[in-house]
């Protein structure tokens, strides 16, 4: 697979304040990434698997092959995409990517590990990523499950559903449309 460098990722990002404050730094994603990657991917499935009968090996069975899953598919329809871990403190604390497309920006993922979670980090990264959509004058768009906590958070911040995908929506945030100037 091919991964950007970590001089392109750093030249190509333009500046996010907001995540800059909150200490938020961001490098390319590596092969040598994918173990956290994975670790991170199976964190944001815990609470569902919860509730199976399945053993410990069962579940990291499942979530290994749910996350090369997501991964293969992430990296064949999003080809131009970057592909950045998120770090705070020199810790790998998430993950961010998106793909820049004439008409929107879309937010193809974006997750943090457990207790880095309901700290704002998620809200300065999104009102950075949706200031950068509008100044290009293109909304930011994120496919998001019906049932996700963080769905308040990206209605909060004036993202809409513009299209049920069934078990996601499509949700996009257009220029003038929402709170990104918090």
């Amino acid at each position: 697979m091919i991964y950007a460098s970590v001089a392109q990722a750093k030249q190509a990002r333009p500046v996010w304040p907001r995540s800059d404050t909150a200490g938020l730094g961001f490098r390319a994603a590596t092969e040598a990434d994918l173990p956290f990657l994975s670790r991170l991917y199976a964190s944001t499935r815990l609470e569902e698997l919860a509730v199976t009968s399945w053993s410990e090996a069962q579940k990291a069975e499942f979530l290994g092959m749910q996350f090369q899953a997501q991964h293969a598919h992430y990296r064949k329809h999003y080809p131009e995409a970057d592909w950045l871990v998120v770090e705070r403190d020199s810790e790998d604390i998430g993950r961010l990517y998106v793909e820049r497309w004439p008409s929107q920006h879309r937010i193809i993922d974006i997750a943090f590990l457990p207790h880095h979670r309901r700290k704002g980090y998620g809200t300065a990264l999104l009102c950075d990523l949706i200031d950068e959509a509008w100044l290009a004058g293109k909304s930011a768009s994120i496919h998001v499950e019906k049932h996700n906590p963080a769905r308040r958070l990206y209605v909060a911040l004036g993202f809409a559903v513009v299209e049920d995908k069934g078990v996601y929506d499509l949700m996009a945030c257009a220029p003038g449309g929402g709170a990104a100037g918090l």
